[in-house]
């Protein structure tokens, strides 16, 4: 099977990792940067995800450029009452088989690009721009570089923007959610010894929330900062903010919040848009893979996560039906969409948790977190279950 796919980021290069380890080799990767994402951004990667990169044999390399945090904590935006506590860890660990990891972007794209380098039978074409793709009775083809180049299947891994599910579909454009995202990468260096706690922190205001937690082995903190606001509609996470925004938008929260801002270098901030479920991914030989047929919101933290579990699945059923691509593409349709608009309805309905007003609806949330916390563990920890218990190695070998 000749196999395209348009876009190596972390669900691209994950998918061309998979298939050559269900036995195909002829697989070529088509990507408009010429280098590694080397933006400063974190990525959670939970049991869910990090089972499938361990099946991928890259376990002991993603454990040495990975933070493994032993808890998430939940608390109050301004007193920093612990309103919950969710540990990790070994906990963690041993309740899903496979650990929780904090990583930073550039470097587990670095791994992926590089492991994607070393394997006979995935080239890599860098520096070129995918135009479009469809399919005719000569077979599916993606139009790269003003030619249009055939493969007996093909896969849109291109982002929230995909050129590839434009080409295959009429789709809602997405909707503002009036969210505006802040993120930033602090060397510990700059911030006082043993001020930031080995673990995930959610800070939880009116209309806002603040999340901190270390990469790289713990040499850096990564911090996401999301305001309610209508000052910003740019859908981009690379875009650089004004640092002194950031700090006017958490005035009056927690010194510890505070003094990340202000130790921030740079500051980056993007609109975050709400994307209703596609009705359909695939069309014949062609279908979409993450971000570019289910962009979620990123308060279950699972955009990453999702991308990778679509990744080991397709390589499985494009392996199943290697001569009958289609089949398989509608199997892989079949299994992933209804768990995929799942997370996405929960990662919406997180938000809405997130940014209660002050009074009694914050006050509800608060009570509900810090009785399942304290008293009821076991059913705290339950209803993550579905999310990061999830096997799709077991489930599709």
């Amino acid at each position: 099977m000749r196999l395209g796919i348009a876009g190596a980021g972390i669900g691209g290069l994950t998918l061309a990792l998979a298939c050559h380890q269900a036995g195909l080799r002829n697989i070529t990767l088509y990507e408009r940067a010429t280098e590694p994402e080397g933006l400063g951004a974190g990525v959670q990667l939970s049991p869910n995800a990090t089972r499938v990169l361990g099946a991928l044999g890259l376990g002991a390399a993603l454990k040495g450029i990975a933070f493994y945090p032993d808890a998430v904590h939940l608390r109050t935006w301004r007193a920093g009452y612990q309103l919950a506590m969710r540990p990790l860890g070994q906990f963690s660990e041993l309740r899903y088989g496979a650990p929780y990891y904090h990583v930073h972007r550039g470097d587990l794209h670095g791994l992926l690009m590089e492991e994607a380098r070393n394997r006979s039978g995935i080239t890599l074409r860098t520096g070129v721009v995918c135009r479009g793709a469809g399919e005719d009775d000569e077979g599916p083809w993606l139009e790269v570089e003003g030619e249009r180049l055939r493969h007996d299947a093909v896969v849109g891994c291109d982002g929230v923007r995909s050129v590839v599910r434009q080409s295959l579909f009429q789709h809602s454009a997405p909707r503002f959610t009036g969210h505006v995202a802040w993120r930033g990468m602090i060397p510990i260096e700059r911030l006082p010894a043993r001020l930031i706690p080995p673990s995930a922190t959610v800070w939880l205001g009116p209309g806002r929330h603040f999340v901190h937690y270390y990469v790289r082995r713990g040499e850096l903190v990564n911090f996401v900062g999301v305001v309610e606001t209508g000052r910003w509609t740019e859908e981009s996470w690379s875009t650089p903010g004004d640092p002194a925004e950031l700090a006017r938008d958490f005035a009056g929260w927690h010194p510890m919040v505070r003094t990340l801002i202000e130790a921030a270098d740079g500051v980056y901030k993007w609109a975050l848009c709400d994307h209703e479920p596609l009705p359909a991914w695939s069309r014949g030989c062609i279908t979409l893979l993450g971000d570019a047929c289910h962009p979620m919101l990123p308060y279950l933290a699972q955009g990453a996560a999702m991308a990778i579990e679509d990744a080991w699945v397709l390589s499985r059923m494009l392996d199943r039906w290697e001569d009958h691509p289609s089949e398989g593409l509608t199997e892989y349709e079949r299994y992933r969409r209804p768990r995929a608009t799942r997370v996405q309805r929960s990662s919406r309905e997180q938000g809405e948790m997130f940014h209660l007003p002050e009074g009694s609806p914050a006050w509800w949330r608060n009570f509900k977190l810090s009785l399942g916390s304290r008293f009821l563990p076991e059913l705290a920890m339950r209803q993550y279950d579905w999310l990061h218990g999830y096997d799709c190695v077991r489930g599709f070998h």
